[in-house]
């Protein structure tokens, strides 16, 4: 899989407040373009997959307006498309997460856990949301093809693996996607490690693509 430019050539939308993306803190979000899955559920599946389409937020107008909105808020979310393309997203967590003193919440599509333990080596995101698709032999349909029932398994192992040693910083949500049937639901279910409840949420098909600076799909 290829890696996509640094982050800031990637930001795409800002919703400047959220009272869902994690739930018990007002937030800001920000939105990266660029997916490595093609999930035909996707509800982002414009800026996931053509982002390029969408002007890109300046570095200036995000600081400027964290600047002035940071002490109302109480955490910032970067979710996607999937953030962890960007080899250089740790270091740019911490930039936001030092500068505002804001705690970080990260959402991913957990197969790219190299960057993941190096966001927790540097301390760059205070809760990591892990998306887990459903059962392994269910990723290729559920991903577009781009992940085998094996890779999944063993890419998603390793996430399991950094949460066993950093439980206050993940957590792990499955989509009620329509080709999930409750026996699919009842086996994913069983795969975060000892502690963890797999959260639920509910599958909502998007009405319009992604439209950049303050709209995003609600998910919540």
């Amino acid at each position: 899989m290829r890696n996509h430019p640094s982050p800031w050539s990637r930001l795409r939308g800002l919703e400047p407040l959220s009272l869902c993306d994690w739930p018990g803190r007002v937030c800001a979000v920000l939105f990266l373009g660029g997916c490595d899955l093609r999930c035909p559920t996707c509800h982002n599946f414009h800026l996931a997959w053509n982002s390029e389409d969408d002007p890109r937020i300046s570095r200036d107008h995000v600081l400027n307006f964290l600047d002035q909105r940071a002490p109302w808020l109480d955490g910032l979310v970067v979710t996607g498309g999937e953030p962890a393309l960007s080899t250089d997203l740790p270091e740019w967590l911490a930039e936001l997460r030092n500068r505002f003193g804001l705690p970080v919440k990260l959402d991913t599509n957990g197969m790219h856990p190299d960057i993941v333990e190096r966001i927790l080596d540097n301390q760059a995101a205070d809760l990591v949301a892990v998306d887990v698709k459903g059962p392994w032999s269910k990723y290729p349909a559920l991903t577009g093809n781009k992940i085998s029932a094996r890779e999944a398994k063993a890419t998603l192992g390793r996430i399991f693996k950094l949460a066993e040693g950093h439980p206050k910083h993940f957590l792990f949500r499955t989509t009620l996607v329509p080709l999930l049937t409750p026996e699919d639901l009842r086996e994913t279910r069983s795969f975060p490690p000892s502690g963890f409840l797999l959260q639920t949420q509910p599958f909502r098909q998007p009405s319009r693509p992604f439209q950049g600076h303050h709209h995003k799909e609600q998910s919540c």
